[in-house]
């Protein structure tokens, strides 16, 4: 019998192996979990502020009914973007107290990725805008605090993240949001950016570069990366690679028990927008977020009231309710959908990212959100089930 080669052998391998993972994904049977996805930010129909959350879905055949798969498009409720700039608004404020109260009884839980809403120039001239405009459409609303506290009640998991109860959300209600679940928000939020030289690097919002200048002599006198520290209150905070920090990015460090657990690394990079927030006992901290200073950096950290470490994870799982709240802009990521449909292909994954700053973003779907996302609807299933 005449062997195969296994230069060709393993190319036979490269062109079945995707057939192999698609049809397996096809075959595999569907989970009916039926969630309530809220996304206020929705500036293209490309849904990037939830499309984690809907490729997560998708691949491991979670399903809204019996048969019907997650849409990334149409099956969330808040912002929908039309053609010719026109838009609908299909978020929980239409609804009444009853309908609230059907949809808490209907739904098994919810995950409300994204309020921080849409702003008047970004929709209306198509692109990302990096000034102060005038809100559209954003912030949690009192019914959407409703259906959060009744999901509650009936002891029903609720996942929220990064800025659900912040800014441009009205002050009673970040409040309400706030002594139900325990959490405090200090007024902070970050972000980490590749380069702060303003001829290079035009992703720097205009507004954070003017009040830094404001409140500094007229003097912005950065050039590398590092993070911006931003107040509701409009002050600047500057930590610059080098001058201030010993690491770029903030890391998100988990400790053993818990990176156990959700399946994640010991630390993680995270490179975007994130909030410091304070939580009580009553609440468990999973992951923590890690900047590292120099004594410079700790010093201006120390002026301004932000620790050095503060919670990326906070949770509550037990059996009065169920809570988690993402400390960052987690669901909010550049993943191509496409891969969703083929079963295995995380074991593919070093292929899509590598060491380089700009696929930070990807790293992080990949090693740490993704593992993590699919523990917690795992486990509550399985609680699901058990009930």
């Amino acid at each position: 019998m005449k062997k195969i080669p296994i230069s060709k052998l393993l190319f036979y391998l490269l062109i079945g192996a995707p057939i192999w993972m698609f049809l397996t994904w096809l075959i595999w049977p569907k989970k009916k979990l039926t969630i309530a996805i809220v996304d206020k930010t929705v500036l293209f129909t490309s849904g990037q502020e939830h499309a984690s959350l809907n490729w997560i879905l998708r691949n491991n055949k979670y399903s809204k009914t019996s048969t019907d798969l997650y849409q990334l498009k149409k099956d969330y409720f808040g912002f929908f973007p039309n053609k010719n700039r026109k838009f609908d608004l299909k978020g929980l404020e239409r609804f009444s107290e009853k309908g609230i109260e059907k949809l808490s009884k209907d739904a098994e839980m919810a995950y409300f990725t994204d309020t921080y809403g849409v702003y008047s120039k970004e929709w209306y001239l198509e692109k990302n805008i990096i000034e102060r405009q005038r809100l559209l459409y954003g912030g949690l609303s009192a019914q959407d605090m409703l259906f959060l506290k009744k999901m509650k009640e009936k002891k029903k998991l609720v996942i929220t993240e990064f800025n659900t109860f912040a800014t441009p959300t009205p002050e009673n209600v970040a409040k309400d949001f706030e002594q139900t679940f325990k959490i405090k928000w200090t007024g902070w939020v970050g972000k980490y950016f590749d380069s702060f030289d303003t001829t290079q690097n035009r992703e720097i919002p205009r507004w954070l570069i003017d009040n830094y200048k404001s409140q500094n002599n007229n003097q912005w006198p950065f050039k590398k990366s590092g993070i911006a520290f931003v107040s509701k209150e409009d002050k600047i905070v500057i930590l610059e690679y080098v001058t201030h920090l010993v690491s770029e990015i903030p890391l998100i460090v988990t400790a053993k028990k818990e990176r156990q657990t959700y399946r994640i690394p010991k630390r993680i990079k995270y490179p975007f927008w994130f909030d410091v927030v304070q939580t009580s006992r009553a609440n468990k901290i999973v992951s923590f977020y890690d900047i590292k200073t120099n004594k410079e950096g700790l010093e201006i950290l120390a002026k301004n009231h932000i620790p050095p470490q503060f919670p990326a994870i906070i949770a509550h799982y037990e059996k009065d309710y169920k809570f988690f709240y993402f400390c960052g802009d987690y669901a909010d990521n550049p993943i191509s959908q496409g891969g969703s449909y083929f079963k295995g292909i995380s074991y593919f994954r070093k292929l899509f990212y590598n060491d380089d700053v700009a696929a930070e973003r990807i790293s992080f779907f990949w090693e740490f959100y993704k593992p993590m996302i699919e523990t917690i609807l795992e486990r509550y299933r399985e609680d699901l089930k058990s009930n």
